[in-house]
C-alpha cells in the first residue's frame, strides 16, 4: 500500500465516507473540522440505491435504513396535485433494504461520526489547515493549532465553497448560481408518503419526503420571481416561503399553512460546481461538493460523495504509486459525476424555461441509470 497516513479536511458526508473507508482499509487517517461545533445544514437527505449500495460497503446502510425511512420510488405530479405524470416503483440495489431511504441530516452525520470514531479516525473540530506545502514524497500541513503534519495524501472535501480548491486551482473556479433557490421544511409525515412526490409549477417544483415514520420534509426548488431579490432575512421566511407556494395545489396547498416558523425554514440559492479534470495537484484531491457540487434534482449529492470515499479507499488499497491511486479514482468518477451535475443542472433549466427542448425526466432517468451502474 503506497498510501499509509492521510490526512482529510472536511468533516461532511465526503469527509467521513472517506476516513471510515481508508481506516478499514488499513490506513492512518486524521481529520480535521473547522467548525467547532460541528453542526450540519439542512432538514434531511434522499439516499438513492447507489447511496445505500456504498454504505452498505462502510457497513453503515441497515443503521441509515433503521432510522430513516424507506423510498419506494419517485411520483409526479402537475401543481395543482390533480394529475399523476409518472408514477415509478424501483427496484433495490441492496437486497434486504429499500431502494431509496430518507434520512435526516442530523441522523446521519451522528451515524457517519460514530463509525469514523470507532474506526480509529483522528478527529479534531474546530482547526483548519494554515498551510499546505508539498515536496514529490509526501505534503507538510500547517495547523490553525499550531500542530503540524506530513502525510502521503491530503484529501480536500471541504465543501461546495472549498478553500482548498482556490488554492490548489484558483479563483476562478468557483461554484456558479444556477438560476434557481431552494425551500425546505420538516413537518408530519403525510401517512401515505411513501415514495417522493414531486409537483412540477411553472418555475420549478414542489414536493415532500419521507424522512422517518412521524417526518417528512417539505421542499421546493424554484427559479426567484421577477423582481425578488436573492438573498432573503431571517424574519420573514415563513411567509415568504407561503407566498412562494401559492400556485400548488394538493398536499402542497394543505399543508402550506403549516409553515409558521421562520427559524425551521432553510432557504438557500442553488450553487453548482464540476471542477475540471484532475481534481488533483500533487499528493493533494479534491473529492465531494468540493469538485463535483450538484444541485439536489436528482438527490445524488450526498451519494457521489460517499461513493467518492469507497473509491479512493479501493484505489489505495490497489496501488502503489500514488500517481496509480489518483489515475485510478479520476478515471472511475470523472465521468460518473459529469453526468449527476450535467443532468441536474438541465432539469434546473427546464424549470425555469419551459420552452427549452429539454425532458426532465429523460434527463433525471439518464442520471440514475449512470449512478446506478457499479462502482
Amino acid at each position: 500500500m503506497s498510501v499509509r497516513r492521510v490526512l482529510i479536511i472536511g468533516g461532511g458526508i465526503g469527509g467521513l465516507s472517506a476516513a471510515i473507508a481508508l481506516r478499514r482499509a488499513g490506513v492512518e487517517v486524521e481529520l480535521i473540522e473547522k467548525n467547532p461545533e460541528w453542526t450540519v445544514y439542512g432538514v434531511g437527505i434522499i439516499q438513492p440505491g447507489n447511496a445505500l449500495r456504498a454504505l452498505d460497503q462502510l457497513g453503515l446502510a441497515e443503521q441509515c435504513a433503521a432510522q430513516g425511512y424507506p423510498m419506494r420510488g419517485v411520483r409526479s405530479l402537475t401543481a395543482d396535485g390533480e394529475t399523476v405524470l409518472r408514477d415509478d416503483t424501483l427496484p433495490s440495489v441492496v437486497p434486504g433494504l429499500p431502494a431509496n431511504n430518507g434520512i435526516t441530516r442530523r441522523r446521519l452525520h451522528d451515524i457517519l461520526v460514530s463509525a469514523a470514531r470507532e474506526a480509529g479516525t483522528d478527529i479534531r473540530a474546530g482547526v483548519t489547515a494554515s498551510a499546505v506545502d508539498q515536496t514529490p514524497e509526501e505534503v507538510h500541513v500547517g495547523f490553525s493549532d499550531g500542530r503540524q503534519g506530513s502525510y502521503g495524501l491530503v484529501v480536500g472535501a471541504d465543501g461546495l465553497y472549498s478553500q482548498l480548491r482556490e488554492q490548489l486551482f484558483g479563483e476562478h473556479l468557483k461554484a456558479k448560481f444556477t438560476g434557481q433557490v431552494a425551500w425546505r421544511i420538516n413537518l408530519p409525515r403525510i401517512p401515505e408518503l411513501d415514495r417522493l412526490w414531486v409537483y412540477r409549477g411553472s418555475r420549478g417544483t414542489a414536493g415532500f419526503v419521507p424522512l422517518a415514520p412521524d417526518l417528512m420534509y417539505m421542499l421546493t426548488i424554484e427559479k426567484v420571481p421577477d423582481g425578488a431579490p436573492l438573498q432573503l432575512p431571517r424574519e420573514g421566511l415563513a411567509a415568504e416561503y407561503r407566498d412562494r407556494l401559492a400556485e400548488y395545489g394538493g398536499a402542497v396547498a394543505e399543508h402550506r399553512e403549516m409553515v409558521r416558523d421562520d427559524a425551521e425554514v432553510v432557504y438557500r440559492p442553488v450553487d453548482n460546481i464540476l471542477l475540471p479534470e484532475p481534481w488533483y495537484r500533487g499528493r493533494v484531491l479534491l473529492i465531494g461538493d468540493a469538485a463535483h457540487g450538484t444541485s439536489p434534482h436528482c438527490g445524488q449529492g450526498g451519494a457521489q460523495a460517499i461513493e467518492d470515499g469507497v473509491v479512493l479507499a479501493e484505489e489505495v488499497a490497489a496501488h502503489e504509486s500514488v500517481e496509480q491511486v489518483l489515475d485510478g479514482f479520476m478515471r472511475r468518477r470523472f465521468e460518473r459525476c459529469k453526468t449527476v451535475v450535467e443532468g441536474s443542472e438541465r432539469i434546473g433549466r427546464w424549470e425555469q424555461d419551459h420552452s427549452l427542448d429539454i425532458d426532465p425526466d429523460a434527463a433525471a432517468y439518464e442520471v440514475t441509470v449512470a449512478a446506478m451502474a457499479p462502482l
